[in-house]
C-alpha cells in the first residue's frame, strides 16, 4: 500500500474535483518484450527498464500520482529496488488505484496517447482499454487511447523510443457524474 494520503488545503477541504498529467519515454531494444496498456504486442523490440516498461501505464500512473499531489511513479516504485524487477505495470496501476480510493476519489476518466512508429497499435487498443479498465475497477467507456507516429522525426522517429502521456480526471466518491 502506497502510505502517503493527500494534505487537506487550508479550509480542511480534500473533497474537490482533479486533474493530473503523467508522461513516460522508454527506449526500444532487442530481446525485450513490447508491453502496452498491459497488452504483449508482437515486435522484434522491446522496451527497455526495470519494470515491463509499460509507458501507458506509467503515464497513467504519474496522471494519477499527480492528480493526488503524490509525486511520481518513481518516487514510489523505485528502480533501486528489486521488488519491482521485471514487475507488471497492471500491479504497480493497482497499487495507485488503490491510493486513489483511499484518498477518497474516483477515476471519472482518463485520456492517453502513446507515440510509437511501429508496430501499428490499432489492433490492440481495444485490449489494451478492457485490461486498464479491468484494473481499475471501472468502465472502458472511461478510457481513451490514441495511438499516433512522431513522422520520423526525433528518437521516437527513428525507433529508438516509445513515449506516452495520460491526463486523468478524479472526483470525490460522494459526488456522481
Amino acid at each position: 500500500m502506497i502510505s502517503k494520503k493527500i494534505q487537506q488545503n487550508t479550509s480542511g477541504q480534500v473533497n474537490v474535483p482533479r486533474v493530473g498529467i503523467g508522461y513516460d519515454i522508454h527506449q526500444l531494444a532487442a530481446g525485450r518484450k513490447l508491453v502496452l496498456g498491459g497488452v504483449r504486442i508482437p515486435s522484434a523490440k522491446g522496451l527497455l527498464g526495470h519494470s515491463d516498461a509499460d509507458v501507458l501505464l506509467h503515464a497513467i500512473c504519474d496522471a494519477l500520482f499527480g492528480a493526488l499531489a503524490l509525486g511520481d511513479i518513481g518516487q514510489h516504485f523505485p528502480d533501486t529496488d528489486n521488488a519491482y524487477k521485471n514487475i507488471s505495470s497492471l500491479k504497480l496501476l493497482k497499487k495507485v488505484q488503490e491510493s486513489v480510493h483511499e484518498n477518497g476519489y474516483s477515476i471519472g476518466n482518463i485520456d492517453s496517447v502513446i507515440i510509437l512508429e511501429t508496430p501499428k497499435l490499432a489492433p490492440y487498443i481495444e485490449p489494451m482499454r478492457k485490461k486498464i479498465a479491468t484494473t481499475l475497477h471501472i468502465d472502458s467507456s472511461k478510457i481513451s487511447i490514441k495511438a499516433t507516429t512522431n513522422e520520423r522525426i526525433g528518437c521516437i522517429g527513428r525507433q529508438e523510443g516509445c513515449a506516452a502521456f495520460a491526463t486523468v480526471f478524479l472526483f470525490p466518491k460522494a459526488t456522481s457524474l
